[in-house]
């Protein structure tokens, strides 16, 4: 929730609402600081974790990249007082003559990012190597696995596969012998989202090749 504040002196004013709606959009996951510039303080803060209050110093000093001609900074990384993860961007504010006058940053909490980031990997990382005897009779697994194995190996998706990528396909599990099994060109089609008739004819073209 976005904090009341005392609006500053000036021109800066005048940006106190884009702060506060990029705050709003962003809450609770983005702390939004316009400076001043010209005092070197904290002009205006929104949905603040970083400890700051208005009047607060910037501690931007006098670095000179700021009184260039560059008028956005980042993305870059910083850290929160806890210690997680920020990606933070920050704007060059100006008044109606074109000086520079204030910044405006937005420091984006990535903590839960990364909290589902090491829950999703927990769930996709297999712990144990498979147990292969339980699969070696199992031939529709074989083929997913071979499918997905030529897949990764040109970087494609099913979706992407053109005609000569299909036939590609059928000789890649030709040459696993794959097709062995009686109802294979079956699962075959129904992973590719095709009839039978149409493997059979890019087996057939495989086969030739």
């Amino acid at each position: 929730m976005s904090r009341k504040l005392p609006k500053p002196p000036g021109a800066l004013a005048l940006h106190f609402p884009t702060a506060a709606a990029i705050a709003a959009l962003l809450a609770p996951q983005a702390e939004v600081v316009v400076h001043d510039l010209m005092t070197d303080r904290v002009a205006g803060i929104w949905n603040a974790f970083s400890k700051r209050g208005v009047g607060d110093a910037s501690h931007l000093g006098d670095d000179p990249e700021l009184i260039g001609e560059k008028d956005v900074y980042g993305p870059y990384e910083k850290a929160s007082p806890e210690g997680g993860r920020l990606k933070s961007v920050s704007a060059i504010l100006k008044d109606e003559s074109g000086r520079r006058i204030g910044l405006l940053c937005i420091n984006f909490d990535l903590a839960v990012f990364d909290q589902a980031i090491t829950l999703l990997n927990a769930f996709t990382t297999a712990e144990q190597p498979r147990p292969e005897p339980m699969f070696t009779q199992d031939w529709r697994e074989q083929i997913n696995l071979a499918i997905r194995a030529f897949l990764q190996e040109r970087r494609l998706t099913l979706k992407a596969l053109d005609r000569d990528d299909r036939v590609a396909l059928m000789a890649f599990l030709e040459a696993r012998n794959l097709f062995a099994t009686r109802k294979a060109a079956q699962h075959v089609a129904d992973a590719l989202g095709l009839s039978r008739a149409t493997i059979y004819n890019l087996l057939g073209e495989a086969r030739k090749a």
